[in-house]
């Protein structure tokens, strides 16, 4: 008897239907085709114990299971149930007319328990896409794919479940997530407030103005500054997700299996690697790629803390994407692309001691340390961040402040309305949304300069011997700034604010 069943495989954040085409014939053997990896071949002793633990087992004949599309490799462990419950639609131990309908995945444990899987939400959109009835996964992932309206979702503990549904034995109820309801369940007292922070006035400023324009910035300043502290509270300042970028994050931890039993995420992620990551951690990849730190860091923040201490060609990588905001991996057999729209934060010490020019500590270093030290820093890659601002020591009569500074709340009603003026300046553009991602094309129409401020900025270029890539970094900061303070156009007193967020391009930090 030959049965049809449905699974799904994952490629990029993108889902494709997997037809299982299980035949059962006179003679003995277990034949499976289709191209599957190591985890999928295994699968027959896991489906074995599985169904004699739970009173099934495998029939003794001539098994032959093809997984099609046949030229497209399948990888994982999460088609044991699709499999297990073929056979037994094929050798008429269940019954088989419903099968076809639902959509079927899951890991199995040898007491037929299930475990969990990754992607379960691309998968979810694709099978509403197909007009499948439902879907059957394990109940740990069922919230994730739960967003998806239009479907039955059901979270299933064991394979038994799955049976006695097929089999009109018992009931599952579909699990019904309100997806605006749980969308706008935001928080108002995030984990990680500005409010804690004593002193650094001009630190935080710098934040709601990198915040507010989607700005790279990058920390310079001694250990123990509080340039860790300030990156952490970066997320809680942002404009809060909205549901199309709540859905390609979701989307995105889902595959890298990262959800964690929630449904939509609706706090912005942030990612901070350790500065031993590879590249292929940093930016994806693998013989099955799975998406990096940049693109898990996707609408959110990425942290790279001690910037230097990484190594140069693991921060090169990082170049294309945060120029196109998405990464090509390309591998032999298949290409895959992932979003990677992210802000950059990075820190660093000033020099390899941590304190450069400071009279009072003895520890120096020399010329020659210092040039090694700031090399592996790329001027490319420097170029791509927009706002630099050193960070000094917090003084003792401001850490022993009683008064609390200004919560993240209130900076982040600031933050949003400039994001909500940037939005409507940028509707008739499909790729650019807030300043940061304005080319120079935008720049010149949306940074027009008075001859005051072009006086100023002409002078600011020469006596501080700014590089000429800090021109349009300081026009992109003094428009944000601008909306801010939802000023129409940038003024002399923009330009004179964004010239102090360019640090390393003075002479004698990178010249």
């Amino acid at each position: 008897m030959l049965v049809k069943v449905f699974g799904s495989a994952v490629f990029g954040v993108e889902a494709t239907t997997i037809t299982v085409e299980v035949n059962i014939d006179k003679g003995i053997g277990y034949h499976l085709v289709g191209l599957p990896d190591n985890a999928i071949k295994e699968s027959s002793y896991r489906i074995a114990a599985a169904l004699k633990n739970n009173g099934y087992s495998l029939p003794g004949k001539k098994i032959t299971i093809n997984m099609a599309p046949a030229d497209l490799r399948k990888e994982g462990s999460a088609y044991d149930l699709t499999l297990a419950i073929g056979i037994l639609a094929a050798s008429s131990q269940i019954n088989a007319s419903e099968v076809g309908k639902y959509l079927i995945m899951g890991e199995l444990s040898l007491d037929g328990g299930l475990q969990p899987i990754r992607g379960a939400l691309p998968i979810a959109i694709k099978a509403k896409e197909e007009g499948f009835k439902g879907f059957f996964l394990p109940k740990h992932n069922v919230k994730e794919a739960a967003i998806v309206a239009g479907l039955d979702v059901y979270g299933v503990e064991n394979v038994l479940e799955v049976i006695d549904f097929f089999e009109g034995k018992g009931t599952i109820e579909p699990m019904v997530i309100n997806t605006r309801d749980e969308f706008y369940k935001t928080l108002d007292f995030p984990e990680f407030d500005f409010a804690e922070v004593r002193g650094q006035e001009s630190i935080k400023r710098c934040m709601e103005i990198a915040a507010a324009g989607g700005h790279n910035i990058i920390l310079i300043g001694p250990p123990g500054s509080g340039k860790t502290m300030i990156a952490k509270r970066l997320p809680s300042i942002l404009p809060p997700m909205t549901l199309k970028e709540a859905l390609e994050t979701t989307k995105i931890h889902s595959v890298a299996g990262k959800v964690k039993d929630v449904g939509l995420m609706n706090q912005r992620p942030f990612r901070s690697p350790h500065h031993t990551a590879s590249s292929v951690a940093l930016v994806g990849g693998g013989s099955y790629p799975q998406p990096g730190e940049i693109s898990l860091a996707h609408n959110g923040v990425l942290f790279l803390d001690e910037l230097p201490e990484f190594k140069r060609e693991v921060l090169e990588v990082m170049r294309q994407p945060l120029e196109d905001r998405e990464v090509t991996i390309s591998r032999a057999k298949f290409t895959i692309t992932y979003p990677s729209s992210f802000m950059l934060v990075a820190s660093m010490n000033p020099s390899p001691s941590g304190f450069f020019n400071d009279p009072d500590s003895p520890n120096t270093s020399s010329p020659y340390e210092m040039t090694r030290y700031l090399s592996k820093i790329s001027g490319p890659l420097l170029d791509r961040i927009d706002i630099h601002i050193e960070v000094t020591p917090v003084p003792f009569d401001k850490l022993t402040e009683k008064r609390n500074g200004e919560s993240s709340v209130e900076i982040r009603k600031r933050v949003t309305a400039a994001r909500e003026i940037q939005s409507a300046r940028f509707e008739a553009f499909d790729n650019i949304h807030y300043n940061a991602q304005m080319s120079s094309k935008q720049i010149r129409e949306y940074c027009a300069l008075d001859d005051a401020s072009l006086q100023l900025l002409k002078t600011a270029m020469e006596r501080l011997n700014l590089s000429a890539r800090a021109f349009d970094r300081i026009l992109k900061v003094a428009r944000t700034i601008a909306d801010l303070e939802a000023a129409p156009i940038v003024v002399a007193s923009h330009i004179a604010e964004a010239i102090q967020y360019r640090s390393l391009d003075r002479d004698g930090w990178l010249g």
